[in-house]
């Protein structure tokens, strides 16, 4: 099995971003799958066409994109993307979108990827983490509608979902007092946890209303 990983460029005017350092750092082996690792740019339509071309490339059969969501205390596995786009801040080439994502594309896609299992996995490892409604209107949603349309309609045999970070905690050090943080070696935990939960669970215990929640 392998799993696809990616991680977003940093943006905003930052000189990092945590998604991709997390990203980084992963090992090359969880649960017995092989982890691939990419950069993607924080650009409308070329960040989703980066998934794309590195599904193409490397056959994977969980890919699993990480951004950052500044001002969250937890790590969210994002439950659904939706199909447009309001960028309040331009994105690294100057964009800023407002409209529908795909024309003809369905209003919303759910993760094909076990939310649930992967946040009761990272909190048992000692990581804040929970179930997210909303991955925003920016790019990281872009990248999860994006790579679930691709993935309905081109393999469908593949998983897909999201996972946002909060800030790292050396980004918040000029911020205000109680800027949510979290320490790069603690997203690097979660995200192992969660992608072994990806790669060997199953939310087949949500029916049942056993699910995490928060």
């Amino acid at each position: 099995m392998k799993v696809l990983v990616t991680g977003f460029e940093p943006f905003d005017g930052a000189t990092i971003n945590p998604a991709l350092e997390a990203v980084r750092r992963l090992p090359a082996k969880i649960a017995g799958a092989d982890v691939v690792t990419v950069q993607i740019p924080v650009v409308f339509e070329k960040g989703p066409a980066a998934v794309e071309a590195a599904i193409e490339a490397e056959q994977p059969d969980v890919v699993l994109c990480i951004g950052q969501a500044g001002g969250r205390s937890h790590m969210a596995a994002e439950f659904v993307g939706i199909n447009f786009a309001n960028a309040r801040i331009p994105d690294n080439e100057g964009n800023q979108p407002v409209g529908r994502l795909v024309e003809d594309g369905p209003d919303a896609y759910f993760s094909t990827v076990p939310v649930f299992a992967m946040v009761d996995a990272a909190r048992a490892a000692g990581v804040p983490a929970f179930v997210s409604y909303t991955a925003g209107t920016f790019c990281c949603n872009e990248v999860l509608y994006r790579l679930l349309h691709t993935l309905a309609t081109s393999h469908p045999g593949v998983r897909g979902g999201f996972v946002h970070v909060p800030f790292a905690t050396e980004q918040v050090t000029s911020m205000g007092e109680g800027t949510a943080s979290m320490s790069v070696d603690m997203m690097v935990t979660g995200l192992t946890a969660m992608i072994e939960a990806a790669v060997t669970g199953s939310d087949d215990a949500v029916a049942a209303g056993e699910g995490a929640e928060q």
